[in-house]
């Protein structure tokens, strides 16, 4: 089963991406490097409640 997992950037907080993460095999946060709009620079985002 996958869940939608919203994506926020760990420098200045802004939920900038979604995607889909399986329940079943992962326990802890998904952490990606993703480019911040905001910050201008690719970030780690991390998941969100």
């Amino acid at each position: 089963m996958r869940k939608k997992v919203i994506l926020a950037c760990s420098h200045c907080n802004s939920r900038n991406y979604s995607t889909m993460k399986n329940v079943m095999g992962t326990q802890e946060r998904l952490e990606m490097k993703k480019f911040c709009k905001v910050c201008n620079t690719h970030t780690v985002h991390r998941e969100t409640k």
